[in-house]
């Protein structure tokens, strides 16, 4: 009998399609994203976490093995998640690629420095869940370097 491959880790290979519009890019958007921000709600995913706080997930958590989660940056209220997907739509860290009137990602970093990034889960209400990013997705140092440089 012989033994069973070993399951590739989730993050070995980061989504290459997943990429920030361009600084000027967003400049053109910004009141379209402002808008956008306004109307922008977090639904989250028992996947993410294993304190549910106040999400109101069903089932309240239900963390899965290779899944990022969110207690990990100290995200428990939905107000907070709430508050870093809309600022990351009005400092314009999103997508290029859309889904209706919605980008598909939306990134932020926490006032600890995680970087974060949100994902389209229904774009008909804009609503969105999030994870932290790990560290070694080559994706969170450019959210980082945007984030501060728009803080700057």
């Amino acid at each position: 009998m012989s033994a069973l491959p070993m399951m590739k880790r989730r993050y070995a290979q980061f989504n290459p399609k997943r990429k920030l519009l361009t600084p000027s890019e967003a400049e053109v958007r910004v009141a379209e994203l402002q808008v956008l921000a306004s109307r922008a709600r977090y639904g989250g995913n028992p996947e993410h976490k294993r304190n549910p706080g106040d999400f109101g997930l069903v089932p309240p958590s239900d963390p899965r093995q290779g899944k990022s989660l969110c207690d990990v940056a100290r995200i428990f209220k939905r107000t907070e998640a709430e508050a870093l997907l809309r600022a990351g739509l009005r400092k314009g860290l999103v997508s290029d690629r859309m889904d209706g009137e919605w980008p598909k990602n939306v990134w932020s970093v926490t006032d600890d420095g995680f970087a974060m990034e949100a994902q389209l889960e229904n774009p008909v209400l804009g609503t969105y869940h999030g994870y932290p990013m790990p560290e070694t997705d080559p994706l969170s140092l450019e959210v980082k370097r945007r984030w501060e440089h728009i803080n700057g």
